[in-house]
């Protein structure tokens, strides 16, 4: 039997770090987000807020140019670097230090996003988290996955698992199968479900908020994000993942009364924030 840790609200409060009185925007961390292609900017658009309503002090949106008055005007205190191309992400170039980048939401597979994400990689020494696209690129690609900074966290959907490790005939396969691809590549994988489970290595998190209501567009987009965000304001990578993870759902738990499970969308999350950091004060 594989030991598991179950995330409640007595062992989230472990990882949790209260902001201090005398912080600032320069203190809490800039986080990046990369993605969106056209008729995708939604997604980063989720991102990028849900990373400011996690505590983040600076987000920097890096987009293709078609995206640029989408952002600008869903989230205006985001800031924007645009792409060289209009329609897709093809050359990842930026003037600004983050303290961690989250990649992938609304991405697209182009050949120029395909190549434009090795050359970042090749070069890149920031914490990072990928999602979807990214993620999918990658399964395209396995040799890429030796380019990923130790502790990267990874956000796969079942789905992106399966082109990531194969495919399993038991829930005990899956769970063996993720922990060598985790030991293997030093990554963090998050296997978003119902429940999620966070992986590092031999490590296995089970978390105990969130329901159905998640099951929703865009849901995946905005944790993304808030993972991003806690990554930038230092948290350790593992700790980023799971206190991400327990907010998330919690949102939709904190909703459902209100909402009900077929009315709570992605955007929805982000609105709930406050209320899930509060029980953690």
């Amino acid at each position: 039997m594989i030991p598991i840790t179950i995330v409640d609200q007595k062992e989230i409060q472990k990882h949790y770090q209260p902001m201090v009185s005398t912080t600032h925007k320069g203190l809490q961390g800039h986080a990046l987000l990369i993605g969106g292609s056209y008729g995708k900017m939604g997604s980063v658009s989720l991102s990028a807020k849900a990373a400011l309503k996690s505590g983040c002090g600076l987000v920097t949106a890096f987009i293709p140019k078609c995206g640029y008055d989408i952002v600008q005007i869903a989230a205006p205190e985001v800031m924007v670097l645009t792409d060289v191309q209009d329609h897709c992400i093809s050359a990842i170039y930026f003037d600004i230090i983050p303290k961690a980048i989250g990649i992938g939401p609304g991405l697209g597979q182009d050949t120029a996003t395909q190549q434009g994400l090795y050359e970042f990689l090749k070069t890149n020494h920031f914490p990072l988290v990928l999602d979807a696209d990214a993620l999918n690129i990658l399964a395209l690609h396995p040799d890429w996955l030796a380019l990923l900074p130790p502790k990267t966290i990874i956000t796969p959907h079942v789905k992106e698992l399966e082109r990531l490790i194969g495919k399993w005939n038991s829930e005990a396969e899956l769970f063996e199968k993720t922990i060598i691809f985790s030991k293997k590549h030093q990554l963090i994988v998050v296997m978003k479900g119902a429940p999620t489970h966070c992986i590092d290595g031999d490590l296995v998190y089970k978390n105990t908020t969130g329901n159905a209501a998640l099951s929703t567009a865009g849901s995946g987009d905005v944790l993304t994000g808030m993972i991003t965000s806690l990554l930038a304001q230092s948290y350790e990578p593992i700790n980023a993942a799971l206190l991400g993870v327990y907010l998330h759902g919690l949102t939709a738990d904190i909703a459902l009364p209100e909402t009900g499970y077929q009315s709570f969308i992605a955007s929805d999350i982000i609105s709930y924030l406050g209320k899930a950091f509060l029980t953690l004060e």
